[in-house]
C-alpha cells in the first residue's frame, strides 16, 4: 500500500487538532513517505521514534493504540487485577503519554500506579517489583536526542517484557486503528499517585547495594555530578549524601529537568562532548573525578582527570571491569561477596571482565544485548540456586546491581562507582592507577564501536540486505586478520570451516566472526535505532596497542558494510 493512503486518512481525520492537521499539510511527498510507510515498530523493548504525526512516529494516537494493545495481552493472562506502573521522564510530552497511557489502561479495567513527577527508569521496575504489578511502562527514549521519545514495556518482575510477550503485543497492535476513537469509561480502574514517600523507599534499597561507604567521606572525597538535563537529579545527589558523601559539586545549568536539553547536543554520558560544562567545574574545583547519568538515569558514565591533567571518559567497558574488580575485592574484604558470585555481561562487552571474574572465582555468562536478556538470566541463575549474580553490566554503559530492580540503573551505578574511586583513593591509587593495574594482571584489551546508520524506509531494506549478505558470503577476513569461525546468533549456529556446531544462544539478528588471533569483532542492527553496530573487541601489549586494533578493525569492517 502506498503511502498516501494512511497520509489523507490522517490528513483528514476529524479528531486531529488544526495544528496536528497543519504538521502534516506542510510535509513533503518524501516527508510523508517516512512518515507512513510503516507503523513504529514494537520490539521487545516497546517503540521508540522521533516525535510527530504519522504512523512512523511517536504520538497520542500510537500511544494509545500499543497501550491498547498491551491492556489487551495483560487482560488475557489473568493478572489485570495486579495493576500495571506508569513512569515517564522529563522530555517533551512523556507526561502526556504516560497519563494518556495511564487512562487507557483504567478504561480497560487495570488499575494504575502512575509517578506524580518525572523520575528514572530503574525506579519504575523497582516499583513493579515493589507492589507486585503485572506490567509496568516507562515513557521514555533513554540517552536520545530531544526529538525523541519511546514507551518502554516490563512484565511480572520488573524486567523488560519477555519476547513472547513483546510479539503478543506487537501482533494486537497490528490490528488496531491508531485513529480509533479514545477509550472511555464510565467506571474506570483505580489510580494511585505515587508520592515523594516512594522516593524514599526507591533510595533506601539502592543505599542496601554499598559495599564500602565509609572511604566516600574519608579525606573530604568531593565529585562532579550531572544529570545532563535529565531526571537523576531528583534522585542521585541524596543517595550519594546519604552515603557518606559530603563535597559533591552539581553543574547547576544541568540539574533540572528539560526535555530540550539545551546546554548538550546529546544528552548521553557515551558521549564525551556532553560532559564538556562538568569538565569546566571540575577544573575551577580542582577535583578528579566526574560522573553523569543520562536523562532517565539508567546509564551513567565517568570522566577522571589523568597525570598530565587532562580529563579523559571512561568507556563503559572498562567502567564494568573496573566496578567488577571493586566489587569481588571489597566484597571479599566485607565479607559481602555470595559464596558462589557471577557476573553477567553480553556477548559484545568486553572479554577482560571475563577474565576478571573466572580468575577471582566468579562465574561469568554472556547474553544478548540489553537487560532483557540480563534479567532472565539472572532469574534463572536465582531459580537454580547455584550461583548469585553480583554485577550485569553491558558496554553502552548499563550496570545492574542488587535485587531492588531488574534493569540497568544509573543511581546505583553512581553510587558504585563513588565508592570504587574512593575505595582506590585509600590505597593512593586512582581510578586510572587501577585501571592500569587491571591491564598489567589480566591482560590489555581494546574495545571500539562504530554505527553504520541508515534511516528511513531505504534503510531498513539495506539493512536486512547487509546482514543477508554477510551471511551468504561470509568474510574470510577481517583488516588482514584471517576469520577462524563465524557465529550466525539467529539459529545460534557455529561455522568453522565444513564443520557446524549448534549452540544454546540463539533467536538474535547477530553475526560473530572470531579471529585467529583469538580477538572478536560483531555485527548486529541496532534494536532501538536506524543502524548497524560494530564492535571490534581486540588484544594487545598495551592498552593503546589494543585500541589501535580495534580501531583499524572497525573501521575495515565499516567500509566493507558501506560497500554492501
Amino acid at each position: 500500500m502506498s503511502h498516501r493512503e494512511p497520509y489523507q486518512r490522517w490528513l483528514n481525520a476529524p479528531q486531529l487538532t488544526e495544528c496536528q492537521r497543519q504538521e502534516l499539510a506542510s510535509l513533503s511527498d518524501e516527508e510523508a513517505r517516512d512518515r507512513f510507510y510503516r507503523t513504529l515498530s514494537f520490539g521487545t523493548a516497546g517503540l521508540r521514534g522521533l516525535m510527530g504525526m504519522g504512523l512512523n512516529r511517536m504520538n497520542e494516537y500510537i500511544v494509545r493504540q500499543a497501550t491498547d494493545a498491551f491492556a489487551q495481552v495483560i487482560l488475557e493472562s489473568g493478572q489485570a487485577e495486579k495493576g500495571i506502573c506508569i513512569c515517564y521522564d522529563c522530555r517533551i510530552n512523556s507526561r502526556f503519554f504516560a497519563e494518556e497511557a495511564a487512562h487507557v489502561m483504567r478504561c480497560r479495567g487495570i488499575p494504575v500506579w502512575l509517578f506524580r513527577d518525572c523520575r528514572p527508569t530503574p525506579q519504575l521496575s523497582f516499583a513493579v517489583r515493589q507492589f507486585g504489578a503485572a506490567a509496568g511502562i516507562n515513557v521514555t527514549a533513554s540517552h536520545n536526542p530531544k526529538e525523541y521519545n519511546g514507551f518502554k514495556v516490563y512484565g511480572e518482575g520488573g524486567a523488560q517484557l519477555p519476547t513472547h510477550m513483546a510479539d503478543k503485543v506487537a501482533q494486537k497492535m497490528a490490528l488496531l486503528d491508531p485513529l480509533a476513537p479514545r477509550p472511555e469509561s464510565d467506571s474506570l480502574a483505580p489510580l494511585t499517585w505515587l508520592e515523594e514517600d516512594f522516593d524514599q523507599q526507591y533510595i533506601n534499597a539502592v543505599l542496601q547495594c554499598a559495599i564500602a561507604p565509609e572511604h566516600l567521606a574519608e579525606d573530604a572525597f568531593p565529585i562532579v555530578y550531572t544529570p545532563f538535563h535529565g531526571v537523576g537529579g531528583a534522585i542521585v545527589p541524596e543517595v550519594l549524601r546519604r552515603a557518606g558523601l559530603e563535597h559533591i559539586v552539581f553543574v547547576e545549568e544541568q540539574m533540572a529537568p528539560d526535555g530540550t536539553f539545551p546546554t548538550v547536543i546529546s544528552p548521553n554520558p557515551e558521549d564525551p562532548a556532553g560532559f564538556a560544562l562538568a569538565v569546566e567545574y571540575a577544573k575551577k574545583h580542582n577535583i578528579d573525578f566526574l560522573v553523569g547519568t543520562d536523562p532517565d538515569s539508567d546509564r551513567v558514565g565517568i570522566v577522571v582527570r589523568d597525570k598530565n591533567g587532562q580529563y579523559v571518559p571512561v568507556s563503559g567497558n572498562r567502567t564494568g571491569s573496573l566496578l567488577l574488580h571493586y566489587i569481588l575485592t571489597a566484597g571479599r574484604e566485607k565479607g559481602l561477596l555470595p559464596e558462589h558470585p557471577a557476573l553477567v555481561k553480553t556477548i559484545v562487552t568486553s572479554d577482560l571482565p571475563r577474565v576478571i571474574a573466572e580468575k577471582n572465582g566468579c562465574a561469568s555468562f554472556s547474553t544478548f544485548t540489553g537487560f532483557k536478556y540480563m534479567a532472565e538470566k539472572v532469574a534463572q541463575l536465582e531459580q537454580e540456586g547455584k550461583y548469585r549474580y553480583v554485577l550485569a553490566y553491558e558496554e553502552s554503559y548499563g550496570y545492574m546491581i542488587g535485587d531492588h530492580a531488574r534493569d540497568k540503573d544509573g543511581v546505583v551505578g553512581a553510587l558504585l562507582l563513588c565508592e570504587m574511586a574512593a575505595w582506590y583513593r585509600s590505597r593512593g591509587m586512582t581510578v586510572l592507577d587501577g585501571l592500569e593495574e587491571l591491564w598489567q594482571t589480566y591482560g590489555a584489551y581494546g574495545e571500539v564501536t562504530r554505527s553504520v546508520m541508515l534511516p528511513g524506509e531505504d534503510g531498513s531494506v539495506r539493512m536486512a540486505r547487509i546482514m543477508e549478505q554477510l551471511r551468504q558470503q561470509p568474510p574470510t577476513e577481517w583488516d588482514g586478520i584471517p576469520v577462524e569461525s563465524w557465529v550466525d546468533y539467529e539459529p545460534g549456529r557455529c561455522y568453522r570451516g565444513d564443520t557446524v556446531t549448534q549452540l544454546e544462544l540463539q533467536g538474535s539478528n547477530v553475526l560473530e566472526y572470531r579471529l585467529a588471533t583469538g580477538e572478536k569483532l560483531i555485527v548486529r542492527p541496532s534494536g532501538t535505532e536506524p543502524k548497524i553496530k560494530i564492535y571490534a573487541l581486540m588484544q594487545g601489549v598495551t592498552a593503546e596497542q589494543a585500541d589501535d586494533r580495534a580501531a583499524h578493525c572497525a573501521k575495515a569492517a565499516e567500509d566493507l558494510l558501506l560497500r554492501l
